[in-house]
């Protein structure tokens, strides 16, 4: 087997150490070496590898992509080596070696001689981006759980705000749980703290806000409202800070949102996983695989066992999932007619509990997510803006089908169908 590397370097990481493999390929007689040591993970230790290796005329290094860990070595080495980020299940492949030693010298092996497909790691400010679009998101997730949690708690209190306010922490909302927490028992006077739509609904809101409202549920509903106002102070901060970071990006941004369903935070999280550099996926299905909207294939004898999606990008399918559910709701759109045609020809996948279940609508929404990360891949290779074929594209791509299928419909109903072309009643 042809070697690329002649002198490679395999490094097993930990969060103390690293065990360094160095490979020497040898020629004629002369044995393969390999040389095995453990390295401090303080940024000084890694320092003095870097001068090891390179003092050992080191070529290639192979580090495996072990939780959080990998990133002060590879950051590190990248200046100045040939370094390659390597999957730990694709690293492992052969059984046996499990001790952090062998695991280095098979790195080491494997990198020699060009084994193993480097991740993608993305370059310094789209690593800067990952962090701000993923602390935002991580804290909005938090946000949701602290206004679940309070929406328990008046339940337990006995009033029932969210089932008449969609919001309950919206202008309305926080304005009557204020006037709760300081002490007002009139229900009525606390509706009518009620704005603008939501003023419809006051003798809804009085009764939903007669309970038993204690001291003990004033404390607790001022605890989640603080928390929600820190969150929301620090999803500002970081919407801020995002604005700044993404300055380079903000054309790619641009283009991005002209997708139906694609909100500004949809496309920053776009941006910061993928790098919005396209070629390093070669073709639009490399993106729609990496990202886990792409259907797998495991099929024997011509019966498909499975056709679930691999796990991808948790961050960019969440994202994408978001703008999916967004789109499919606009019946004027190429992506809601999309929804619509996917979801009706499915038949339900099953029962549970005695109930139909269908996964017709999970199904199209992976397929609307694959046809918009295809959309996004062709519109940033291009540059162009998103251009919607229209709610009727299925129409006019098979009107005789179109045709036929009305009438069928129709005839179904009893009605006898005579088709006149508009030209022949001019």
């Amino acid at each position: 087997m042809e070697v690329i590397h002649q002198r490679c370097a395999g490094i097993d990481v930990s969060k103390k150490d690293a065990k360094v493999c160095i490979r020497v390929q040898g020629s004629g007689r002369r044995k393969t070496a390999s040389t095995v040591s453990t390295w401090g993970a303080m940024t000084a230790d890694i320092l003095a590898l870097r001068e090891h290796l390179i003092e050992q005329k080191v070529t290639g290094v192979v580090i495996e992509s072990t939780s959080v860990y990998w990133k002060p070595f590879y950051y590190l080495l990248e200046d100045v080596l040939d370094v390659v980020l390597v999957n730990a299940t694709a690293a492992r492949n052969v059984p046996g070696r499990k001790t952090d030693v062998s695991d280095a010298a098979w790195l080491a092996d494997l990198g020699a001689h060009g084994l193993l497909r480097a991740s993608f790691v993305p370059p310094e400010p789209i690593r800067i981006l990952r962090d701000l679009t993923r602390a935002r998101t991580t804290i909005a997730q938090a946000r949701v759980k602290e206004i679940q949690r309070l929406e328990k708690l008046l339940e337990d209190a006995g009033i029932k705000l969210s089932s008449v306010a969609t919001d309950i922490v919206g202008v309305s909302g926080r304005a009557m749980l204020e006037a709760l927490v300081a002490g007002q028992t009139d229900a009525a006077a606390v509706a009518d703290l009620a704005r603008r739509g939501l003023r419809a609904k006051i003798p809804a809101l009085t009764e939903a806000l007669r309970g038993r409202f204690s001291d003990h549920h004033a404390f607790m509903v001022r605890l989640y409202l603080d928390r929600i106002d820190t969150h929301n102070a620090d999803i500002t901060r970081l919407t801020e800070r995002l604005e700044e970071a993404m300055a380079p990006f903000r054309a790619t941004r641009e283009l991005l949102i002209s997708i139906p369903g694609f909100s500004t935070t949809v496309a920053e999280v776009f941006i910061a996983e993928t790098g919005a550099d396209m070629s390093v996926f070669p073709t639009a299905g490399h993106l729609a695989s990496w990202a886990g909207v792409t259907p797998g294939c495991n099929e024997s004898a011509g019966r498909v066992k499975s056709s679930r999606t691999r796990h991808g990008n948790a961050h960019l399918k969440a994202a994408l999932g978001t703008a999916a559910l967004s789109a499919c709701r606009n019946a004027d759109t190429y992506y809601g007619a999309r929804y619509r045609r996917l979801a009706g020809r499915r038949r339900p996948a099953g029962t549970k509990n005695g109930r139909c279940q269908s996964a017709a609508g999970s199904i199209a929404i992976v397929a609307l997510e694959h046809k918009m990360l295809t959309d996004a891949w062709n519109m940033l290779v291009d540059g162009t803006f998103y251009h919607d074929p229209g709610a009727d594209y299925y129409t006019r791509r098979h009107p005789t089908k179109t045709k036929n299928n009305a009438v069928k419909q129709l005839e179904g109903l009893g009605y006898h169908v005579t088709l006149t072309p508009h030209t022949e009643i001019a």
